[in-house]
């Protein structure tokens, strides 16, 4: 397979995405600006004893490291300050570059460190997981959790390359691989009806992790992402698209305090919810929420939200999103397969029932 690049064209910074094998270890897929002296890897425990070497490889070695505890619920302040404070103490300056190895909960968290640090400096994104490949590496939306709500202190800031080497994936656990699968579906849910077609035909192939399929899924995911974000770079409007499942599944999230579900899990039953709630209101036709069911189902993903959580509780985390405008929860809804629009003028009976639905058809 051949190395494949995308493209970002934000007006904040272009940057490219490079898609492919052995990407870590070679040097010359790195920016050529880049000064080992002033780069510090930062990754976590699970994944440094995987990776870190090959990185180290390109360079030559003596790359300063940085590791922090694995899981999501480490993608806090506290987390982030302690990563500032080894900056400071490194007296690393304006010129330094942080490499973020590892997925979304070290990127993100790597990202908003690499924003704040003397007013921003430079960073990279070594993503080692499918969802942090196909989704949180690209957009520069730099992040950390609040116990009432995810992602809620933030800044936009984007890398200046992205490498996803596919070879990390060999390694990926089962689950993480199909939360990564989560992330590649929504990408035709929302915006591309064949892309789709094309999951439920290859699904086989993909869960095999045939090198071949996972590459064009990948490079297609970041197409489309690159497209919206270098459209809407702030997410003033078609951004909000990528939201697809999230404010439901950010909710499960929230009250499992980032614990036992993956994001791509909580993201995946948000999906069916919203496809669900979409069908309510007499947009979506409900022989598609069955066949998305099945889908999610043959993945390996959840289909419910964990038992549990309420309805009521579920609504209490909704209406705390970072998404809402004016106090009204906003959705992404679907109008058909592969067409989405943000809404938040729906009838709120529609969200009420879903939210029975599926709260009390747990398991």
């Amino acid at each position: 397979m051949s190395l494949t690049r995308v493209d970002v064209a934000t007006p904040s910074r272009p940057y490219p995405i490079l898609i492919g094998r052995g990407l870590l270890a070679e040097r010359a897929h790195y920016p050529a600006a880049l000064d080992p002296a002033r780069c510090v890897i930062v990754s976590n425990e699970t994944i440094a004893p995987l990776y870190l070497e090959r990185v180290q490889q390109a360079f030559g070695g003596g790359l300063r490291e940085y590791l922090m505890p694995d899981g999501e619920r480490y993608k806090s302040l506290d987390t982030c300050a302690a990563l500032l404070d080894y900056l400071l103490e490194q007296r690393l300056g304006r010129d330094c570059t942080l490499l973020a190895l590892g997925g979304g909960v070290v990127g993100d968290l790597t990202g908003f460190a690499a924003a704040i640090f003397q007013r921003g400096i430079r960073f990279v994104q070594l993503p080692t997981t499918l969802l942090a490949q196909v989704d949180s590496s690209v957009g520069g939306k730099t992040a950390v959790n609040r116990p009432l709500g995810k992602n809620m202190v933030g800044a936009f800031h984007q890398p200046i390359a992205v490498l996803a080497d596919t070879d990390t994936l060999g390694t990926l656990p089962q689950r993480e691989f199909l939360a990564g699968l989560a992330e590649v579906l929504k990408y035709g849910l929302l915006g591309d009806a064949d892309f789709y077609h094309w999951i439920r035909r290859e699904q086989a192939g993909l869960l095999a992790r045939d090198p071949a399929l996972l590459q064009q899924a990948i490079e297609q995911s970041c197409r489309h992402k690159a497209a919206i974000v270098a459209a809407d770079e702030r997410e003033a409007g078609q951004r909000a698209l990528l939201n697809l499942g999230h404010t439901f599944g950010h909710a499960i999230e929230a009250h499992l305090q980032y614990r036992d579900w993956l994001h791509g899990e909580a993201v995946a039953c948000g999906m069916l919810m919203a496809a669900a709630m979409s069908a309510r209101l007499g947009w979506l036709p409900g022989d598609e929420v069955a066949r998305l069911r099945e889908l999610l189902h043959s993945l390996g993903l959840p289909v419910a939200p964990p038992a549990g959580l309420t309805p009521a509780a579920m609504l209490e985390h909704m209406r705390g999103d970072k998404k809402n405008l004016g106090g009204q929860i906003r959705l992404v809804l679907l109008d058909k397969i592969g067409q989405a629009r943000v809404v938040s003028d729906y009838a709120a009976q529609a969200l009420e029932d879903t939210l029975h639905e599926f709260c009390h058809a747990q398991g």
